[in-house]
Order: structure tokens, then sequence, then C-alpha cells
């Protein structure tokens, strides 16, 4: 009998060892090991504010010498050594001139994030996917019409070598947008999605941005070539890739857009003036650097920031724009504007003044609008999204959202990179991920085609 409980206790010890393995085994091909490549903005520390199970908390960085590596790595530190939830990450720095290829022998990670210079994105993804890394990005991944063709290779070649591209669309986290998108669905509320059009789209999205800010309590720094935009890109190549992204997600979820579904309309761009003062206060810069020189009018930096789309998508208008301004007004900062128009309400985020600056979500009502059921969706929404309620202001509904469901822009970067994780792990991105980020790109650089041209035209006739 002893001989028998022996023999049982040792299977049973067996079987927890192989088990142990098997975990282990399992857990050694979805780790991530990260490598941050050449930060230059501070989205690259913001995916490290937070700790992850699954990836390793030492990441190796390869990057040159200077304010961008020395910024990145106090953001890091600053996250460490705070009081409430300091994250635990340890870095391991190479920081020689020839970094890039340091980082390519010395394989120290299966995952490249990249948050910096735009101009050198594109080609850092490619050189990534070629190398075996797959690839975690800030936006945008690519900034001009010329570079489209090396992103939409590197994105060939990451399927046939079962890697994974992924790009950051923090807004999609925002909690007005996720109920937006919704409603929108809800045939019952809001009816079917209109044509519109060009006058008044069938959704539109508007961003204000602004070059002074802070973030984790803290003034930004902003590296000069921020203000470079053949290095960070103009306005409509960038902030609107997340604003074309939420069209995208928004009006059709999971599925894939390609690019017969679009038809682009007109695109213009203007410039913002930052005196050189403004430049000091954002940079800690007192000259301009040389590669600005075209861009000083009156010693002052004229920065094509702004810019807007005009586009169809799947038959329905559609207008996306963006905005910069050098600081916000006392109590603002960064707001967003979006409307989607449906046969029986709208649905409209405002973020200005009125809201104090909070994204807030309203519905008016239209013809064969039912209260009833309306409230009735509202009560459904609360299992997913807990105690959100309704308050009739005239003629409209504000969404009452409770303060825990309100993270926050910098919260929204864990978010995506729990997303990102999933996709790791499972060794793909969907199919209309892949597509959806593809026809993005094209039409944000299409659109930057189309904007240059029309302003040279511009130039000519008033010369």
């Amino acid at each position: 009998m002893l001989f028998k409980k022996s023999i049982l206790k040792a299977v049973i010890l067996g079987i927890c060892l192989i088990s142990i393995g098997c975990q282990e085994k399992s857990n050694s091909k979805t780790r991530i090991k990260l490598i941050t490549l050449d930060p230059g903005h501070f989205h690259a520390a913001l995916i490290q504010k937070s700790m992850y199970p699954e990836i390793d908390p030492e990441v190796s960085i390869y990057a040159p010498e200077g304010q961008d590596l020395e910024l990145y790595l106090q953001k890091i530190e600053a996250y460490n050594t705070r009081e409430e939830k300091p994250t635990k990450w340890t870095t391991k720095i190479n920081s020689e001139p020839d970094y890039l290829k340091k980082m390519i022998a010395e394989k120290n990670g299966n995952v490249i994030m990249l948050s910096g210079n735009n101009q050198k994105k594109t080609d850092y993804i490619l050189t990534a996917i070629e190398n075996g890394f797959n690839v975690y990005s800030d936006k945008p991944m690519v900034i001009s019409p010329e570079e489209y063709p090396t992103l939409k290779k590197a994105f060939k070649l990451a399927q046939e070598k079962n890697l994974v591209i992924y790009d950051i669309m923090t807004e999609r986290s925002e909690i007005t947008t996720e109920l937006q998108k919704e409603l929108a669905h809800n045939s019952e509320v809001f009816g079917k999605l209109i044509l519109g059009s060009e006058e008044e789209p069938a959704i539109t999205k508007e961003s204000v941005h602004h070059f002074f800010k802070y973030v984790s309590g803290q003034p930004l720094i902003r590296s000069s070539w921020f203000f470079d935009t053949k290095q960070q890109g103009e306005g409509i190549a960038d902030v609107t890739s997340h604003l074309v992204d939420l069209t995208f997600w928004e009006c059709f979820p999971n599925e894939a857009i390609n690019l017969e579904d679009i038809q682009l309309d007109h695109a213009k761009r203007w410039p913002t003036i930052i005196s050189k003062e403004s430049f000091e206060k954002v940079t800690q810069k007192k000259e301009y650097p040389s590669y600005l020189k075209n861009e000083i009018r009156n010693d002052s930096l004229e920065i094509y920031a702004n810019g807007s789309i005009h586009y169809r998508l799947k038959g329905h208008y559609a207008k996306v724009s963006v905005k910069w301004s050098y600081q916000a007004e006392k109590g603002g900062g960064d707001t967003h504007y979006s409307i989607m128009r449906g046969t029986k309400a709208e649905l409209i985020i405002e973020q200005g003044v009125e809201q104090k600056f909070i994204p807030t979500l309203y519905v008016f009502p239209l013809k064969n609008f039912n209260e009833k059921l309306f409230l009735k969706s509202i009560d459904d929404l609360q299992t997913k999204y807990p105690d959100i309620s309704v308050l009739k202001e005239n003629e409209r509904f504000e969404i009452i959202i409770p303060e825990d469901l309100r993270e926050g822009h910098e919260a929204h970067f864990g978010e995506v990179t729990k997303r990102f994780i999933n996709y790791f792990k499972l060794g793909k991105v969907p199919e209309w991920e892949t597509t959806n980020m593809l026809t993005k790109y094209y039409l944000t650089t299409s659109a930057l085609e189309m904007a240059r041209k029309k302003s040279r035209l511009l130039f000519i006739e008033s010369d």
C-alpha cells in the first residue's frame, strides 16, 4: 500500500513538473522583451507608466546620446520613484553611434517600441521587420506619400514572417468615444448613419492640440525637431491618423476599409506661428537650429501644423481636421469635437468652456426618436459601463459619466498596450486592423500631397 502511494505521489509530482515546465515554455513564447528604439516623443515613456505581467521589466534602449534620450530616461525614473504604485523598470542602454547595428546584432528583445522622430520611423519599421522584430509604433507610421511604399513593404514582409505591426490608437479608449460608438450602432436610438454632404458630413472629427502642455504633472519639454515638419510631419499627416482611425472604427467596427471604400475629395493645410520666446520655453533652446531656417518668418516659426481632410467612407461624407496653437487657455488642454449624424439622432462630443474642458457626450433627438428606448439602452449599457446615466437638457440629453470611467489620455496608453499584448500572444493582428492601418496612412499621406499642391497653386495665383 505504501509502495502504491509512493508511485501515486511520484506520478502527481511528475505531472506537476511537466505542467510547470509547459507553463514556463508557454510563458517564454508569449513574454515580451521590449526594445525602445530612438525615443524622442513623450509617448515612448507613457507606454512604461504602467507595468504589465507579460512584459519583461528590463528594457533595452538603443538611441543616440542627447536631449531626447535624457528626457525619456528622466520620465522612466520618475515613474519608478513615484510614491503611488511605482514602476520597476530597469534599463540597458546602448548610445553608441552605430546603435541601430548594435540593436540588430544583439537581439536583446522581440518587440521594437517606436515613438520619436517620424522622419526615421518608416525606415525603422521596415528594418525591424527585416531583422525579425515585432513592431509597436506610435502614430504616425509614415508622414509623406513618398515613404508610403516602404510602409506597405514592411506590412507585406511582416505577414510573410508572422510578425506583428501595430500602431498606438489611444483615442479608441476615450470613454465618450466608446459610448458614441455604442449608441451609433443601436438602430433604435441612432437609426442609420446618413450619407451626409460636404457641408454637413455624416461624421466629423476635430482635434485641437498645444505645443506647450503638462505631462504627468510636469511641463513638457519638446525636441527642436518637433517643430520641423520634415521630421515630425505636418498636422494633416500626424494627428489626423487618430481621427481617420476613429471614423473607420466607429462607423464600421471590426470591418476592413479597403482603398476602394474611400474617396478623397479635398484637403488643405495652414500654418501656426510660434514666436522665438515660445520656442525657447518649450524646447529650452535659445536659438533655432539650422534645419528650421526655411520656416522662419520675422523671427518666428511658421509651422504647417494644421490641416483638414474631406473624404467619403463607403459613400458617407467624412471630415477630419487638426489645429495646433501654442498653449491652451487657463483650465483647458487638448480638445476633441465629434459628431455622428443618424436618421433618428445626432451624437455629439464637445469639450469647450461650457463643458469645463471635459469631454462630454450629448444625444440630440431627431424625428422618430423614441425616448423610452433610448433610456432603456442606457440602462443596458450599465453592465459594461457601470453607473452611467442621463440628464435631459431642453432639446438634448447629456450622458453623465462617473469619474472612475474617465481614465484620461495618459492611461489610454496602457489600454492600447494590452491590446497589443493580446495580438502578440496570438501571433497576428486581425486582418481588418492591418487593412485599416494601410488605408488610413494612404489617406493621410495622399491628403498631404493634395493639400501641398493646392498651397502651391494658391501661392502662384497670389504672386
